[in-house]
């Protein structure tokens, strides 16, 4: 139970939550902390963040305080890899132990959202996450909430929410195509771009080979690296309309079933998912040259995971699809 009483006679009581201070563009957070000791000097501080009043609690054995709330209902929400921050200002932290895919169940989020005075806030699924990145934050509407609500909550959590897969070192290969590169007229601009991505979750590109726009030529590298037993393998080029580009025949030729052709991204729209027997095969746009963020960053992830891609998984990326820095 609260009871609000005037801040100039809390003097030698404790704090029932924290107070936040705002300086716009500088500075949001605790001025003072859950269980301070009002002080007389601190009367002024609190009046200039606007706490003319403060609560004072006695907790009923059926109530709960924001903060031991929030620590619970971190704790059932988080699924492997994640440690939870100290509450701040009635918020705990999901944040990731280890670098992997993020995985949220967007279905139980919402049935722990409509529970009402109380809320789990994440950020968006199926993206590479870091070792140190906030993943979630919780926390209760109300300073005090009655425990049965955490139940309930921790019930909709018997499964976690969110969770963090690993993402082991991958066997990954890229075919670059185009006449113009293999016979040395211009430079391979695939190659660097695919070899950062890939370094940045972790993986090294462990074959990279140069092909003309010769469709049994693509097919004949694609089928070796299948023989190599590569995880993945990467097609880059000759993705687009014009007569000289062959390989999606070439995919094709290579026995390879072509699930999607043409993504609902931009940029990546001319994007090519196929799986050879259960290797992956992606062919990959000019974009991924020139582009900071296409369907290249969105898949990647999710196929370095091992997840399998469906048709289904590609025509439901139209919602979020056009990538922010993609103006034309």
């Amino acid at each position: 139970m609260l009871k609000v009483i005037p801040v100039e006679e809390a003097i030698g009581l404790p704090l029932a939550h924290d107070i936040t201070e705002i300086v716009p563009g500088k500075h949001k957070g605790p001025a003072f902390r859950r269980g301070h000791v009002v002080q007389s000097e601190d009367i002024s501080k609190l009046l200039d963040v606007g706490k003319a009043h403060i609560y004072v609690m006695e907790l009923e054995k059926d109530e709960l305080h924001e903060e031991d709330a929030a620590r619970r209902l971190a704790r059932a929400a988080a699924g492997p890899n994640i440690r939870l921050s100290d509450p701040v200002e009635g918020r705990v932290n999901l944040i990731a132990e280890a670098p992997g895919l993020l995985k949220v169940d967007e279905d139980r989020l919402r049935q722990f959202n409509a529970l009402g005075d109380l809320i789990l806030a994440t950020a968006p699924s199926n993206r590479y996450v870091k070792k140190g990145e906030v993943l979630a934050g919780t926390r209760t509407i109300p300073v005090v909430v009655k425990e049965e609500l955490v139940r309930r909550a921790e019930t909709v959590c018997k499964e976690p929410i969110v969770t963090v897969v690993p993402i082991p070192p991958k066997r990954v290969h890229l075919i670059v195509t185009g006449s113009e590169v293999y016979t040395g007229r211009i430079k391979d601009g695939f190659g660097p771009v695919v070899r950062h991505k890939l370094s940045e979750m972790g993986t090294e590109l462990e074959s990279a080979k140069l092909a003309p726009d010769d469709p049994d030529t693509i097919a004949g590298h694609i089928k070796d690296s299948y023989q190599a037993g590569a995880d993945l393998i990467l097609v880059s080029g000759g993705m687009s309309v014009d007569p000289d580009d062959l390989t999606p025949e070439g995919i094709r030729r290579s026995g390879a079933r072509v699930e999607c052709h043409g993504f609902p991204v931009l940029p990546g729209s001319m994007f090519l998912m196929a799986y050879l027997k259960e290797t992956p095969v992606l062919g990959l746009s000019g974009c991924v040259i020139h582009d900071p963020v296409t369907a290249f960053d969105i898949l990647l992830p999710r196929l370095l995971a091992g997840e399998k891609i469906s048709r289904s998984d590609i025509v439901s990326m139209g919602h979020g699809g056009l990538q922010r820095k993609h103006d034309h």
